[in-house]
């Protein structure tokens, strides 16, 4: 997803102003390395894209900005976690993730597969008397670099 970076900015700060935070220099960076990278990003890939970053500081920041619901955190394996944009900056998606080695890859269904996914789920909610507000979908399995060798010869 492309992202406009103004339009983007204008949005974080105005959603941090709305909770008495500030979008300092270092918020800005988080923001910007995680819009435009183009996946989920860990805190180790985020200080290895701005090596001058603080690790405590981008730390801090994550954990504001997700406080905030500007950032999702995402983990895939234990103690391993992944950091996007929230689904208002970043736009609705899934993910793919590798139990094997954690990578985590964006998927976007199309818009008659949303809406049969979102008929099901609403179903579902229905028949347990639960009200849905949301949804996410993320399939766990082994990306194409870690299926065992059975698999990969098969296909």
């Amino acid at each position: 997803m492309s992202t406009d970076l103004a339009v983007l900015h204008d949005q974080v700060a105005d959603s941090l102003t709305r909770v008495d935070q500030r979008y300092t220099q270092g918020r800005r960076r988080v923001i910007e390395l995680l819009a435009t990278a183009g996946r989920p990003l860990t805190l180790p890939d985020l200080l290895e894209l701005d090596r001058s970053l603080p690790q405590s500081s981008v730390y801090r920041n994550l954990d504001v900005l997700e406080r905030v619901g500007l950032v999702t955190r995402i983990t895939a394996l234990p103690d391993y976690a992944y950091f996007e944009l929230s689904e208002p900056l970043l736009g609705h998606h899934h993910h793919l993730i590798c139990i094997s080695c954690g990578t985590i890859a964006d998927v976007r269904l199309g818009d008659e597969t949303e809406r049969l996914l979102d008929q099901a789920l609403d179903i579902a909610a229905e028949r347990a008397g639960f009200t849905p507000v949301h949804h996410e979908l993320d399939l766990h399995g082994h990306c194409s670099n870690c299926q065992p060798e059975q698999a990969r010869t098969e296909s």
